[in-house]
């Protein structure tokens, strides 16, 4: 499968995506010999590619791992940040996060907490991310004001979004109290922003908002410790399965060798 030889070098741990970039603009980055511009592709099982007079071939790829972490406030899920606030990387142990390529899948945005998965599967975060593939995702939102019935059904049977409509939610009351609203809702589709914008289209604004679960992959799954805001953990090989199954890719003794 060829992919961007930016991209490559990102997944295989050689450099960031963004140092990978400026690799191969100051030419350190040869394709077949040639040089490498940016937007090439390659195939790392049957294309010549050299970083520095080193080849990077198929053996030097880091293990692939797959994790869980609950995202803190005030962190941002991405690699890197040019206004130096904390990403969800410095929450992981250099062993994990230096040279492996690992990233976030998706995102949570900074005023968010709760389920986010990072894994250095190029394939898989590409799959998952892919608009066609609707994996459901759960949330605490809590709200000010206390929505009725028929708004909360707006909601449900999707609202007008960015000039479409969304995807139908599953939307309902936990809790009451005063002038608050506690909701579980569960969308399969993650515009920007999403659940903040349709809370306060429809009339309302987002207090907190929390992620417990992605699919069936849940922060605190029953019987078992909870994970503390910044903490992480490995998937489980039936959680790999899992997600690799919804998007297609191979699943298997192959994927369990990953944990």
């Amino acid at each position: 499968m060829t992919e961007r030889v930016q991209k490559i070098l990102s997944q295989w741990g050689i450099a960031s995506r963004r140092q990978a970039e400026k690799l191969i603009l100051a030419g350190r980055v040869r394709l077949n010999g040639n040089i490498a511009s940016l937007g090439d592709k390659a195939d790392p099982h049957q294309d010549l590619l050299e970083v520095d007079g080193t080849i990077i071939q198929p053996v030097n790829r880091p293990r692939p791992i797959y994790i869980l972490l609950n995202k803190p406030l005030g962190v941002v899920s991405t690699c890197h940040d040019p206004q130096n606030r904390p990403t969800v990387l410095e929450l992981l142990p250099a062993t994990l996060n230096q040279g492996t390529g690992i990233h976030p899948v998706g995102r949570l945005d900074i005023n968010s907490t709760g389920a986010l998965v990072l894994t250095n599967d190029g394939e898989l975060t590409l799959s998952l991310t892919h608009p066609r593939y609707h994996l459901p995702k759960t949330y605490q939102v809590w709200i000010d004001g206390n929505p009725g019935e028929q708004i909360l059904q707006q909601w449900r049977e999707g609202v007008m979004l960015m000039g479409k409509k969304t995807q139908p939610a599953q939307v309902k009351v936990v809790k009451r109290h005063h002038q608050q609203t506690q909701l579980q809702v569960v969308i399969t589709e993650g515009k920007n922003r999403q659940i903040r914008r349709i809370v306060q289209l429809l009339g309302f604004n987002v207090l907190k908002l929390h992620r417990t679960a992605i699919g069936l992959i849940q922060l605190n799954p029953a019987n078992e410790p909870s994970l503390a805001s910044g903490d992480y953990r490995f998937l489980k090989t039936f959680e790999i399965d899992y997600l690799r199954n919804h998007v297609n890719l191979a699943i298997g003794t192959e994927a369990a060798l990953y944990v």
